[in-house]
């Protein structure tokens, strides 16, 4: 990787995506090593978590290394000291700095202070580790991302900018279902449209999910409310009616189409009940994968 730290999927080139996403199916193979041997990471998390500071946790343990956790009120960013003077004393001591914000530029300033790497284990602009994960799904089912149809319905958030982004940089086409008021943030758009010009695919808008779901190969959603947004629920509940995955939207699909939510998900909202258990569900693979992807994001970053 060229860079030093991992904050949004555009901090690798294209190549560099489809690298790290075969490095993480090798070592889901039990093509691991111990590259981290006698490195400590730092897992600062600001959120609740389950999927990425399980993976974060087991895969630096798997790879050699150790890792202690800091809970959001036992380091306060920019409240109980400067994000700054946070970064300048970690980096002394540690190899690593995994962080899971509420703000990306939280993360920027850490990464402008470390002279570690720093990895965004999520902030309200991206989520990159989710998006490798959900490419090493989508490779392991369908085989190849050449003419790969992704469909994401619903909040174009923070998961939704990683996916554009990885999709673009894979040559697979991504269109994103959702309102006027919450398309994909522009900045993270215009770059996954720029790689998907490129590598010859497409990333667009749509405001309806049949649209978006018509003769798609992968159909995709993430919960209308996101961490730190609970004040906003009841006017999301509203505007996100009818972006509703069920298995008459799955119907306009391919007949094989896979479906995909990053968890965790709320039935009778973004998706009806018995969704994570439909025949052709691959959201616990999906789940599994947060652990192989993010072993290879520390092993290219630590090695």
């Amino acid at each position: 990787m060229n860079s030093k730290d991992f904050l949004s999927i555009s901090d690798l080139t294209s190549e560099e995506v489809g690298q790290i996403v075969r490095k993480a199916a090798d070592m889901k193979n039990g093509g691991a090593g111990r590259p981290l041997q006698d490195k400590i990471v730092a897992l600062l998390f600001e959120h609740p978590s389950l999927r990425t500071r399980v993976g974060f946790e087991v895969g630096v343990r798997q790879l050699g290394g150790d890792c202690f956790h800091l809970g959001g009120d036992e380091v306060g960013l920019g409240k109980r000291e400067p994000v700054a003077d946070m970064t300048r004393v970690l980096e002394r001591q540690v190899d690593a700095i995994v962080a899971r914000v509420s703000s990306h530029e939280n993360l920027q300033l850490m990464a402008d202070y470390a002279t570690v790497p720093v990895i965004n284990a999520l902030s309200d602009v991206e989520h990159p580790c989710q998006a490798l994960a959900d490419l090493l799904t989508m490779l392991e089912h369908k085989g190849n991302f050449t003419g790969l149809r992704v469909a994401f319905v619903g909040d174009g958030n923070n998961v939704a900018a990683s996916l554009a982004l990885a999709c673009g940089s894979v040559g697979a086409d991504f269109t994103v279902a959702a309102p006027k008021d919450y398309q994909v943030r522009n900045a993270p758009w215009e770059v996954a449209k720029e790689r998907a010009s490129l590598n010859g695919s497409s990333v667009e808008w749509v405001e309806q999910p049949h649209q978006a779901v018509q003769g798609a190969d992968v159909v995709y959603t993430d919960v209308w409310t996101s961490m730190g947004q609970e004040a906003e629920r009841k006017e999301r509940l509203k505007a996100f009616k009818g972006y509703h995955v069920d298995e008459e939207l799955m119907s306009l699909a391919k007949p094989d189409a896979i479906f995909m939510h990053d968890l965790p998900a709320h039935e009778g909202e973004e998706i009806a009940q018995g969704m994570l258990d439909h025949p052709r569900s691959v959201v616990f693979d999906q789940a599994e994968n947060r652990l192989h992807s993010q072993k290879a994001v520390l092993a290219e970053l630590l090695s």
